[in-house]
Protein backbone atom coordinates (compact mmCIF):
# COMPACT_ATOMS: atom_id res chain seq x y z
CA UNK A 1 0.00 0.00 0.00
CA UNK A 2 1.10 3.11 -1.24
CA UNK A 3 0.87 5.79 1.89
CA UNK A 4 -0.40 9.37 0.61
CA UNK A 5 1.94 11.58 -0.23
CA UNK A 6 0.85 13.77 1.87
CA UNK A 7 0.88 12.43 5.29
CA UNK A 8 4.43 11.18 4.48
CA UNK A 9 7.41 13.06 7.42
CA UNK A 10 9.84 11.79 4.86
CA UNK A 11 9.95 12.20 1.25
CA UNK A 12 12.78 11.04 -1.68
CA UNK A 13 13.37 11.57 -5.25
CA UNK A 14 11.68 8.40 -5.56
CA UNK A 15 8.10 9.41 -3.83
CA UNK A 16 8.24 12.27 -6.42
CA UNK A 17 9.05 10.06 -10.19
CA UNK A 18 6.49 7.64 -8.76
CA UNK A 19 3.40 10.58 -8.25
CA UNK A 20 0.95 10.02 -11.09
CA UNK A 21 1.17 13.73 -12.17
CA UNK A 22 5.08 13.31 -12.68
CA UNK A 23 6.36 12.74 -16.51
CA UNK A 24 7.91 9.82 -16.72
CA UNK A 25 11.39 9.61 -17.40
CA UNK A 26 11.52 12.52 -15.16
CA UNK A 27 13.73 15.60 -16.44
CA UNK A 28 14.93 16.42 -13.16
CA UNK A 29 16.39 15.24 -9.75
CA UNK A 30 14.25 16.13 -6.93
CA UNK A 31 16.41 16.41 -3.72
CA UNK A 32 15.02 16.79 -0.03
CA UNK A 33 14.73 20.24 1.34
CA UNK A 34 16.36 20.37 4.70
CA UNK A 35 13.36 22.26 5.91
CA UNK A 36 9.91 20.59 5.85
CA UNK A 37 6.63 22.95 6.37
CA UNK A 38 4.12 21.64 8.32
CA UNK A 39 1.66 22.64 5.57
CA UNK A 40 3.23 21.56 2.34
CA UNK A 41 6.24 19.15 1.56
CA UNK A 42 9.34 21.16 -0.06
CA UNK A 43 11.60 19.56 -2.48
CA UNK A 44 14.45 21.13 -4.69
CA UNK A 45 14.02 20.25 -8.28
CA UNK A 46 17.87 19.74 -10.01
CA UNK A 47 19.23 20.08 -13.34
CA UNK A 48 20.71 16.06 -13.49
CA UNK A 49 24.19 17.38 -15.09
CA UNK A 50 24.37 19.67 -11.85
CA UNK A 51 23.93 16.51 -9.28
CA UNK A 52 26.59 14.63 -11.56
CA UNK A 53 29.44 17.60 -10.79
CA UNK A 54 28.42 17.55 -7.30
CA UNK A 55 29.12 13.57 -7.11
CA UNK A 56 31.70 13.24 -9.18
CA UNK A 57 33.09 16.73 -9.09
CA UNK A 58 35.06 18.78 -11.96
CA UNK A 59 38.00 19.85 -12.49
CA UNK A 60 38.36 23.91 -12.67
CA UNK A 61 42.14 25.32 -13.20
CA UNK A 62 43.16 21.78 -12.59
CA UNK A 63 42.12 21.58 -9.26
CA UNK A 64 39.13 19.23 -8.68
CA UNK A 65 35.72 21.03 -7.39
CA UNK A 66 32.59 19.09 -5.90
CA UNK A 67 30.11 21.94 -6.41
CA UNK A 68 26.73 22.12 -4.74
CA UNK A 69 23.86 21.40 -7.14
CA UNK A 70 21.78 24.95 -6.99
CA UNK A 71 18.18 24.24 -7.29
CA UNK A 72 16.36 25.52 -10.29
CA UNK A 73 12.96 25.74 -8.65
CA UNK A 74 11.36 24.89 -5.34
CA UNK A 75 8.19 22.11 -5.58
CA UNK A 76 5.68 22.36 -2.82
CA UNK A 77 3.36 19.95 -2.30
CA UNK A 78 0.29 21.29 -0.05
CA UNK A 79 -0.40 18.65 2.84
CA UNK A 80 -3.93 20.29 3.21
CA UNK A 81 -6.83 18.02 2.22
CA UNK A 82 -9.45 20.40 0.76
CA UNK A 83 -13.05 19.68 0.50
CA UNK A 84 -14.00 21.83 -2.74
CA UNK A 85 -11.90 23.75 -5.61
CA UNK A 86 -13.48 26.50 -4.06
CA UNK A 87 -11.04 26.35 -0.82
CA UNK A 88 -7.91 25.73 -3.25
CA UNK A 89 -8.75 28.85 -5.02
CA UNK A 90 -9.28 30.73 -2.09
CA UNK A 91 -5.71 29.53 -1.05
CA UNK A 92 -4.33 30.55 -4.07
CA UNK A 93 -6.58 33.97 -3.73
CA UNK A 94 -3.88 34.46 -1.02
CA UNK A 95 -1.03 34.32 -2.11
CA UNK A 96 -2.46 36.86 -5.10
CA UNK A 97 -2.67 39.15 -2.23
CA UNK A 98 1.18 38.99 -1.50
CA UNK A 99 2.00 39.82 -5.37
CA UNK A 100 -0.64 43.05 -5.17
CA UNK A 101 1.28 44.60 -1.99
CA UNK A 102 4.48 43.57 -1.89
CA UNK A 103 7.55 44.64 -3.57
CA UNK A 104 7.91 42.50 -6.86
CA UNK A 105 11.69 41.62 -5.44
CA UNK A 106 10.71 40.84 -1.94
CA UNK A 107 8.93 37.68 -2.13
CA UNK A 108 9.86 34.25 -3.94
CA UNK A 109 7.72 34.14 -7.13
CA UNK A 110 5.60 30.90 -7.24
CA UNK A 111 3.01 29.39 -9.77
CA UNK A 112 0.73 27.43 -7.97
CA UNK A 113 -1.58 24.81 -9.53
CA UNK A 114 -3.50 21.67 -9.05
CA UNK A 115 -3.50 18.45 -9.53
CA UNK A 116 -5.50 15.10 -10.08
CA UNK A 117 -3.65 12.76 -7.72
CA UNK A 118 -4.12 9.28 -7.13
CA UNK A 119 -2.71 6.49 -5.09
CA UNK A 120 -4.07 3.22 -3.88
CA UNK A 121 -7.27 3.28 -6.28
CA UNK A 122 -7.81 6.81 -4.43
CA UNK A 123 -8.83 10.10 -6.06
CA UNK A 124 -8.37 13.68 -4.91
CA UNK A 125 -7.23 16.97 -6.02
CA UNK A 126 -3.94 18.10 -4.46
CA UNK A 127 -2.53 21.71 -4.81
CA UNK A 128 1.06 22.80 -5.57
CA UNK A 129 3.58 25.19 -6.53
CA UNK A 130 6.78 25.63 -8.35
CA UNK A 131 8.34 28.66 -6.46
CA UNK A 132 11.76 30.64 -7.26
CA UNK A 133 14.55 29.29 -5.35
CA UNK A 134 16.44 32.29 -3.18
CA UNK A 135 19.66 31.94 -2.00
CA UNK A 136 20.57 34.56 1.52
CA UNK A 137 21.25 34.29 4.74
CA UNK A 138 18.45 33.52 7.31
CA UNK A 139 17.17 36.68 8.87
CA UNK A 140 15.98 35.31 11.75
CA UNK A 141 13.87 38.34 13.50
CA UNK A 142 14.39 36.53 16.84
CA UNK A 143 18.38 36.83 17.10
CA UNK A 144 19.80 40.10 17.73
CA UNK A 145 20.14 40.92 13.91
CA UNK A 146 21.39 44.49 13.83
CA UNK A 147 23.47 47.14 11.48
CA UNK A 148 26.20 45.40 13.11
CA UNK A 149 25.74 41.72 11.55
CA UNK A 150 24.45 43.75 8.31
CA UNK A 151 27.98 44.43 8.03
CA UNK A 152 29.34 41.58 8.80
CA UNK A 153 27.46 39.83 6.48
CA UNK A 154 27.76 41.68 3.49
CA UNK A 155 31.59 42.07 3.98
CA UNK A 156 31.36 38.49 3.43
CA UNK A 157 30.09 38.92 0.11
CA UNK A 158 32.02 41.02 -1.41
CA UNK A 159 35.13 38.74 0.34
CA UNK A 160 33.17 35.70 -1.62
CA UNK A 161 33.21 37.92 -4.63
CA UNK A 162 29.27 36.82 -4.49
CA UNK A 163 28.67 40.69 -4.57
CA UNK A 164 28.51 41.20 -8.51
CA UNK A 165 26.65 44.73 -7.79
CA UNK A 166 30.15 46.42 -7.53
CA UNK A 167 29.07 48.02 -4.25
CA UNK A 168 30.95 48.32 -1.15
CA UNK A 169 29.56 46.86 2.02
CA UNK A 170 28.07 50.61 3.13
CA UNK A 171 26.22 50.84 -0.14
CA UNK A 172 24.73 47.60 0.35
CA UNK A 173 23.74 47.88 4.02
CA UNK A 174 22.11 51.36 2.63
CA UNK A 175 20.50 49.21 -0.14
CA UNK A 176 19.03 46.78 2.10
CA UNK A 177 17.73 49.37 4.72
CA UNK A 178 15.99 50.95 2.21
CA UNK A 179 14.47 48.03 0.72
CA UNK A 180 13.59 46.95 4.70
CA UNK A 181 11.80 50.32 4.85
CA UNK A 182 9.62 49.69 2.33
CA UNK A 183 9.10 46.47 2.56
CA UNK A 184 7.56 47.20 5.94
CA UNK A 185 5.68 49.45 4.94
CA UNK A 186 4.10 47.67 1.92
CA UNK A 187 3.19 44.92 4.59
CA UNK A 188 1.14 47.50 7.38
CA UNK A 189 -0.66 48.79 4.10
CA UNK A 190 -1.46 45.14 3.28
CA UNK A 191 -2.58 44.28 6.52
CA UNK A 192 -4.67 47.33 6.96
CA UNK A 193 -6.44 47.18 3.79
CA UNK A 194 -6.34 43.20 3.29
CA UNK A 195 -6.70 42.17 6.69
CA UNK A 196 -3.91 39.54 5.49
CA UNK A 197 -0.31 38.97 6.90
CA UNK A 198 2.01 36.74 6.00
CA UNK A 199 3.73 34.77 8.85
CA UNK A 200 6.88 36.42 9.18
CA UNK A 201 7.58 34.43 12.37
CA UNK A 202 9.27 31.30 11.38
CA UNK A 203 13.14 31.37 11.30
CA UNK A 204 13.84 30.41 7.64
CA UNK A 205 10.84 33.03 6.42
CA UNK A 206 13.01 35.71 5.58
CA UNK A 207 16.20 36.22 3.89
CA UNK A 208 18.80 38.43 3.13
CA UNK A 209 20.09 38.49 -0.29
CA UNK A 210 23.44 38.96 -1.82
CA UNK A 211 22.15 41.86 -3.62
CA UNK A 212 20.68 43.34 -0.80
CA UNK A 213 17.41 42.33 -0.77
CA UNK A 214 14.51 41.35 1.98
CA UNK A 215 12.60 38.47 0.56
CA UNK A 216 9.77 36.22 2.31
CA UNK A 217 10.15 32.66 0.87
CA UNK A 218 7.15 31.36 2.96
CA UNK A 219 4.67 32.90 0.76
CA UNK A 220 1.65 30.09 1.55
CA UNK A 221 1.05 30.37 5.65
CA UNK A 222 -1.29 33.92 5.20
CA UNK A 223 -3.43 34.46 8.01
CA UNK A 224 -6.69 36.83 8.42
CA UNK A 225 -5.73 39.29 10.83
CA UNK A 226 -8.27 40.37 13.18
CA UNK A 227 -8.58 43.86 15.02
CA UNK A 228 -10.60 42.67 18.34
CA UNK A 229 -10.15 41.52 21.49
CA UNK A 230 -9.85 38.04 20.69
CA UNK A 231 -6.41 36.70 19.77
CA UNK A 232 -6.57 34.66 16.47
CA UNK A 233 -4.63 31.35 16.10
CA UNK A 234 -3.93 29.58 12.98
CA UNK A 235 -4.92 26.04 12.11
CA UNK A 236 -2.26 24.41 13.86
CA UNK A 237 -3.28 26.71 17.22
CA UNK A 238 0.06 29.40 16.36
CA UNK A 239 -0.57 33.08 17.16
CA UNK A 240 0.91 33.25 14.06
CA UNK A 241 -1.00 36.79 13.13
CA UNK A 242 0.27 38.70 16.66
CA UNK A 243 3.26 37.04 16.45
CA UNK A 244 4.30 38.19 12.81
CA UNK A 245 3.47 41.68 13.62
CA UNK A 246 5.41 41.78 16.19
CA UNK A 247 8.06 40.56 13.71
CA UNK A 248 7.27 43.72 11.74
CA UNK A 249 8.43 45.96 15.30
CA UNK A 250 11.27 44.26 15.45
CA UNK A 251 12.54 44.46 11.70
CA UNK A 252 11.81 48.27 11.99
CA UNK A 253 13.83 48.35 15.80
CA UNK A 254 17.23 46.11 14.67
CA UNK A 255 17.49 46.88 11.10
CA UNK A 256 16.16 50.36 10.50
CA UNK A 257 17.69 51.17 13.61
CA UNK A 258 14.44 53.59 14.98
CA UNK A 259 12.10 53.59 17.47
CA UNK A 260 8.54 52.14 17.18
CA UNK A 261 5.83 54.33 17.47
CA UNK A 262 3.34 52.56 19.75
CA UNK A 263 0.18 54.91 18.80
CA UNK A 264 0.35 53.34 15.55
CA UNK A 265 -2.66 51.82 14.96
CA UNK A 266 -1.25 47.84 14.37
CA UNK A 267 1.27 48.71 17.37
CA UNK A 268 -1.16 50.33 19.96
CA UNK A 269 -3.81 46.95 19.70
CA UNK A 270 -0.62 43.82 18.58
CA UNK A 271 2.03 45.79 21.62
CA UNK A 272 -0.11 45.81 23.81
CA UNK A 273 1.71 44.41 27.36
CA UNK A 274 -1.18 42.54 28.29
CA UNK A 275 -1.89 41.20 25.00
CA UNK A 276 1.25 40.16 24.50
CA UNK A 277 1.74 38.33 27.55
CA UNK A 278 -1.58 36.10 26.62
CA UNK A 279 0.40 35.26 23.32
CA UNK A 280 3.47 34.21 25.02
CA UNK A 281 1.13 31.95 27.12
CA UNK A 282 -0.40 30.54 23.29
CA UNK A 283 2.61 30.31 22.11
CA UNK A 284 3.97 28.21 25.06
CA UNK A 285 0.72 26.03 24.24
CA UNK A 286 1.71 25.47 20.66
CA UNK A 287 5.17 24.71 21.66
CA UNK A 288 4.43 21.70 24.00
CA UNK A 289 1.72 20.44 21.67
CA UNK A 290 4.17 20.37 18.90
CA UNK A 291 6.57 18.37 21.42
CA UNK A 292 3.78 16.11 22.60
CA UNK A 293 3.48 15.08 18.67
CA UNK A 294 7.04 15.13 17.23
CA UNK A 295 7.77 12.45 20.35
Amino acid sequence: MTKDIRDKSHISHEDIIELNFIRKPGAYVFRKYHKQGLRSQIMEMLDPDDVIKQNRGEIINGTLFFPWAIPLKMLRIFRTRFDSLTDVFEEIRKVKIIEKYLPSDSYAKSDEFIVDYIWNGNRDFILCGLQEYVAGEILNPWETTGINQLENFFAGISVNKHNTLGMATEQLVTRFQKRVENFIKSVKKMILEANYVPDFAGVENLLVTPGGNIKLVDINNISRVSFGSDISLDDKGYPVCDKSIEVISILEQKLLAKPIDKTETLYKIFLDPQRMKEVSVLEESFHRSLKLTVS
